[in-house]
């Protein structure tokens, strides 16, 4: 359960709620929204809170909105694609497993589409370009670890010298925020998978699955 309204308390002492429950309704509610189009009335209606509780235990919008993006990058959501690159024994395979799981998990009811990180900070206003700030070091960080793991594979032999690594992290980044977007548009498994597998096709190595 996503949200839990605050709990009795004894007369003279605050009310106590759920943080972790709260802080999962407002994951949910910036990765629906963004950060832009969320209002402290909507998160606190969503989390079960009053706004001073939300002011008292997270700080402000941008304090809640910079934990709730730690704790998205906890879940399974969050954790995908470093999974992949770490558990698979060769880039290929790293990157099959990571787009084929994007596919996936974008298009799952259970939760909003697409990615936080990529649909978390659109329309942002000037005075929040902190927000659109932060998530774009996210999201260039992981390109930076897919170039990373995409050079050890050409010391290795995996890809072939003429491959630029750092234009073929582009490449990948490119499909997965378009994949991420075309989910949000309401692309199901299905098309994304097909999308998943075009992209794997333009592989410029061995392919091994």
């Amino acid at each position: 359960m996503w949200g839990m309204g605050e709990t009795g308390a004894a007369r003279g002492r605050p009310r106590s709620f759920d943080r972790d429950a709260a802080l999962a309704a407002a994951v949910r509610l910036f990765w629906e929204r963004g950060y832009g189009a969320t209002s402290i009335g909507e998160l606190t209606e969503a989390m079960g809170i009053r706004p001073a509780s939300l002011y008292a235990a997270f700080g402000d919008k941008r304090s809640l909105f910079e934990e709730a993006v730690a704790a998205y990058g906890r879940t399974p959501v969050g954790t995908f694609m470093r999974d992949a690159l770490e558990q698979e024994p060769t880039a290929y395979r790293a990157f099959a497993r990571l787009l084929r799981e994007a596919a996936r998990i974008y298009a799952d009811p259970s939760h909003p589409a697409g990615c936080m990180v990529i649909t978390g900070a659109v329309n942002v206003t000037p005075q929040d370009a902190g927000v659109a700030d932060r998530l774009r070091g996210v999201r260039n960080s992981n390109v930076t670890a897919w170039e990373t793991r995409l050079r050890d594979a050409q010391r290795t032999g995996e890809l072939p010298e003429r491959v630029d690594p750092r234009v073929l992290a582009g490449y990948f980044a490119t499909i997965v925020q378009g994949m991420s977007q075309r989910s949000c548009d309401g692309a199901g498994p299905e098309e994304l998978a097909e999308i998943a597998e075009l992209a794997l096709a333009a592989w410029p190595g061995e392919r091994e699955d």
